[in-house]
């Protein structure tokens, strides 16, 4: 049995990008589509939660790549954002599902547009 010190340090699954059903431990049946966990999030697009607003760089779909980048091995994809509201903001990678709390401000880029 964990510690209580360990089950209020640990980050709900939540906020680790999962939704887990409480018997078995596996992600919820709702969330088993990876486009659907993603949602609107693609490279160019703008959205915002209560964590801040976040512009898309890229995202990664291959599960090593995932997994490395979130520190997590159950991770199957990552998106690498970036947030607008700091003036230093870096990019980081997060691996949030798209949730009802997520609106999009901006969509993401259709197509490049010529650099001359």
């Amino acid at each position: 049995m964990p510690s209580i010190a360990s089950m209020h340090t640990a980050a709900s699954p939540e906020h680790e990008g999962r939704k887990e059903t409480p018997a078995t431990g596996r992600p919820h049946p709702h969330y088993s589509d990876v486009a659907e966990q993603i949602g609107p999030r693609f490279p160019g697009a703008i959205y915002q939660n209560v964590d801040g607003r976040f512009e898309v760089l890229s995202v990664v779909t291959d599960p090593a790549d995932a997994a490395a980048l979130l520190r997590r091995d159950s991770a199957r994809w990552a998106v690498i954002v970036r947030d607008t509201l700091r003036p230093d903001g870096q990019p980081f990678a997060v691996g949030s599902v798209w949730t009802t709390s997520d609106y999009l401000i901006r969509p993401a880029r259709t197509a490049y547009a010529s650099a001359a």
